[in-house]
């Protein structure tokens, strides 16, 4: 009898061993299964002028991928030398996403792209092909990683106190003062976008802060995606040199008679746009006198906002833990083939 029993606690033992270790397996193939439903998304980053379009399109090549534009102005149609959109034969060969969705009298802002960008992503996925965000935005990209800034609840009392100040003083007076308290912010709206004015206005009113400051600490990264992120870069001296190549290269292409153009069509209105790099000295310059000095002016005002834009680029990214750097004055080949690699592989 007792060596029933004890072969009976033995077995059962033994079943309870193999029941946790199934369950182990179990719980194992379902953490796998888990990180599996994590598609990947590849982020290729870096400064003004550094190659990310034609890395991003020689990537699209290798791995089926469909690109994703984290470009602020690629958006507006019309806006194509200055802001250098890829060329029809491009996005023939490879599809392009977030290019010339906008019209100039349109906003486009951070949240818009958040949720745009992500909806590529799950288009490009379904088709079985491969998300490659390309731009040099910092402020966008980490948006994409991590989630737009949000802002406090409305609260109605304020709410319809910034309409009845509308109606009673006008939207312009309205967009001014937004202007006033938060110029980064107002930047990157219309004057007509009477909801993004007025909840600009809140926020600054809740918080005691500009827009454009709200942190993004304490927030969790969305698990949706497992992002691979890279900022491509190269030296200084062989960097600024491909800028000057390139703002040179974009007046050949008759930049200045695509601002002339932009003019006609209201791009002032657009503070976002008329303000991006380029098209802001430009303006400046069919404002003045158009004389042989004036252009000088222009050209080296052009190329050195975007030397200081690079180098804003730079700092921004050295502080984007995702990030790892590859310099594209090594083998472009070899990059490519890291880039691919890190994408295909199981870990």
């Amino acid at each position: 009898m007792g060596n029933c029993i004890a072969t009976s606690k033995q077995e059962q033992e033994e079943i309870e061993r193999i029941f946790q270790g199934f369950s182990a397996q179990i719980e194992k193939e379902m953490i796998g299964d888990f990180h599996k439903q994590k598609k990947r998304v590849i982020v290729i980053a870096g400064p003004t002028a550094c190659g990310k379009s034609a890395f991003g399109m020689a990537l699209a090549d290798l791995c089926y991928g469909e690109i994703i534009s984290a470009d602020s102005m690629q958006v507006y149609r019309e806006m194509d030398i200055g802001t250098a959109k890829p060329s029809e034969s491009d996005m023939k060969r490879v599809t392009h996403h977030l290019i010339n969705t906008r019209n100039l009298y349109e906003s486009y802002n951070v949240v818009d792209f958040y949720f745009e960008a992500r909806q590529a992503c799950q288009t490009i996925l379904k088709r079985d092909n491969t998300p490659i965000v390309v731009g040099g935005s910092g402020f966008y990209l980490h948006s994409l990683i991590y989630g737009p800034p949000s802002g406090p609840p409305s609260l109605p009392e304020l709410r319809q106190s910034l309409e009845e100040e509308s109606e009673r003083l006008g939207l312009d007076a309205l967009f001014l003062k937004l202007e006033a308290i938060d110029p980064e912010y107002a930047m990157t709206i219309t004057r007509q976008d009477k909801q993004k004015i007025i909840r600009g206005l809140e926020i600054c009113t809740l918080t005691g802060k500009p827009v454009s400051k709200l942190s993004w600490k304490n927030r969790n990264r969305p698990q949706t995606y497992d992002f691979r992120c890279w900022f491509l870069h190269r030296s200084r001296d062989n960097l600024y040199k491909r800028i000057d190549d390139r703002c040179d290269e974009m007046l050949r292409q008759g930049f200045l008679e695509e601002v002339v153009k932009l003019d006609q069509l209201g791009l002032r209105e657009n503070l976002s746009a008329s303000q991006s790099i380029g098209y802001r000295q430009a303006l400046e310059y069919l404002d003045s006198g158009q004389n042989k000095s004036d252009y000088d002016l222009f050209v080296n005002n052009f190329k050195q906002a975007s030397r200081r834009f690079a180098k804003r680029q730079y700092t921004w990214f050295r502080k984007e833990p995702l990030f790892r750097w590859l310099n594209l004055e090594h083998d472009q080949e070899i990059a490519l083939d890291i880039v691919r690699q890190d994408y295909e592989s199981l870990s």
